[in-house]
Formats: C-alpha cells, structure tokens, sequence
C-alpha cells in the first residue's frame, strides 16, 4: 500500500476510533488496515496511536499528523478535482459543520434541496455548539452565528439574529411586564445556555451594558427546554430569535424588553481561505447564501 493511501487508512482509524470500523468503512481487512498503519509508523518513526485491549486513541504525534494528513489528503482531491475539470462540475464530498439547533433547523432543508440539485456530490454534516478548527476536522463549511475575528477564513454573511427575552402571553398577563432589565429579579426566568456558569443576561441600557443574574427556577442546557418552558407559562427565557420566530409568529411567545436588546450577532458561512474553494464549496454557498437570506427567521 503507497504512502497516500495509508494515510487515508490512518484518517479513517482516527475518525472511527478504531481498526475495524475503519476498514470496512474502507472495504479493507482489519489486518490490511493495521498493517497500513503500522507501516505509517515505520516510515514516520513514531506511535501515531496508543493501543489497549479495548480502546485505540491518537498520540500526541498522531493529533498532529492527523491534522496534517488531512490537510494534504484535501489539497490532492483538490489537484486531481482540478486535473479531471471537476472545479466547472460540483462532486465528490462535501462535510459541513453548523450549531445543533440552527443546523437542524436552518441549514439542514437548504442542505438537502442542495444535494437533490447536485446528485454527485455526498455531504457529511456535523451538528456542534462549539467552535471547530476547519482544517483541523476536515470539515469545508462553517456556518458561524459570531461576530468573526479569524481573518484566515473567507466568509459570506447571510443574515443575524438577536438576543430576546421572551414569555408567554398567559404568563405575562398573570405576572406583568417587565419595562427594564432590573424588573427581571422580581420574575421567574427560566435559565439556558450549554455551559451551566453562563448564567447571566447581558442588556444595552444607552450606551453602556446591564448584567443581571436572575433568579432561575429552571435552568437547560438546550434551548428547546427553556422555549418548552416559556410557552407553558413558566416564566421569562432568554434566547436566540431564530429559535422562536414560529412562536412569535403564532403568538404563542411575546418579547418584552425590546428596547434593551444587544446589537444583532451575524450569521455567515465560511471556509478557509488559504486554498482556492472547491467546484462543491463554490456550488454549496451560491446555493445557500439567497435561500437563507430569504429566511424569515434570521432576516
């Protein structure tokens, strides 16, 4: 086996977590694979994988090869797409990263009406609410809810959302409304974000910032419970407005303290900018940038 396909043996192994995952997602022999491996290591002179009876996990040698390897395994794709004039053609695979809510709710349908105008392109998408290294992962396309501060990545914006506090009319007539973020400390709130010490909500009063840390009976890590919540009356949530523009609409949520909202936080897709974008990249963002644009949810 040549030096490039066993490093696409040593790719596979790292992203499946093991030898024989790895070789039939290859159709290879477990032993074919740990040989490609093992042959690797030779040449290299290092472990690339710490072995036991039960798990196989990357050295700190191999995290870095890992990276690397996958960098050279997409510049090839990129060369022989390139030899082949698959940059005017889009195909081949296309791996997509967004958060898990905005993923499945947003970009997931503009992703498949993608795939069924190009039939021969195969997407992997990857559902995260933390910030992932493009090249690192081996993913193309980000779509990234964050003001960007990382100039190595080319991006396109396609809409914002806002940070809003939100409740239900029930709940509202019953309690009241709260006419300024201090008024939120006589309220029941109900508390979300992904990393429990994220518990305070941050407001623009003129042209400094208010921080309150409200009294939460309930606090999530995933939004669909503080929404659940909020439409059974149980108190104020704070969320992003992509997330309740359906409840908003059917008047099932109401927004108080509009007037105290943070400036709108951009959504863009981006990819890396080092290399010239892929015919599949290219195809996927001309695709999805007017569709999500056209998106009342985040526009």
């Amino acid at each position: 086996m040549d030096r490039i396909a066993a490093m696409r043996v040593f790719v596979a192994v790292a992203e499946a977590g093991g030898f024989a995952a790895a070789a039939r997602r290859l159709a290879l022999s477990p032993p074919a694979a740990t040989r490609a491996v093992a042959a690797l290591e030779a040449r290299i002179g290092t472990r690339l994988f710490e072995r036991s009876t039960r798990v196989v996990r990357l050295s700190e040698a191999g995290r870095r090869y890992l990276a690397d390897s996958k960098r050279i395994l997409a510049e090839i794709e990129e060369a022989d797409a390139a030899a082949a004039g698959a940059h005017g053609e889009p195909r081949g695979n296309l791996a997509i990263t967004a958060s898990v809510m905005f993923g499945r709710m947003i970009v997931t349908p503009v992703l498949l009406d993608f795939l069924a105008q190009f039939p021969q392109v195969n997407a992997r998408i990857f559902l995260t609410d933390r910030i992932v290294d493009l090249i690192e992962e081996g993913l193309d396309v980000a779509v990234r809810i964050a003001h960007l501060q990382d100039s190595s990545l080319s991006a396109v914006r396609v809409g914002a959302v806002r940070r809003i506090v939100v409740a239900s009319p029930a709940y509202l007539a019953a309690h009241g409304t709260p006419r300024e973020p201090a008024a939120i400390r006589a309220h029941r709130t109900i508390g979300f974000a992904p990393v429990a010490a994220q518990r305070t909500w941050t407001f623009a009063q003129g042209r400094r910032s208010v921080t309150i840390d409200p009294p939460s009976q309930l606090f999530a890590n995933t939004a669909e419970v503080a929404i659940a919540a909020a439409r059974a009356g149980r108190g104020l949530a704070r969320v992003l407005s992509y997330m309740v523009a359906d409840d908003l609409r059917a008047g099932r949520l109401a927004i108080v303290l509009a007037d105290y909202e943070q400036p709108a936080i951009p959504i863009s897709l981006v990819h890396p900018a080092g290399r010239r974008a892929s015919a599949r990249v290219r195809a996927f963002i001309d695709f999805a940038a007017p569709r999500l644009r056209k998106n009342r949810a985040i526009n």
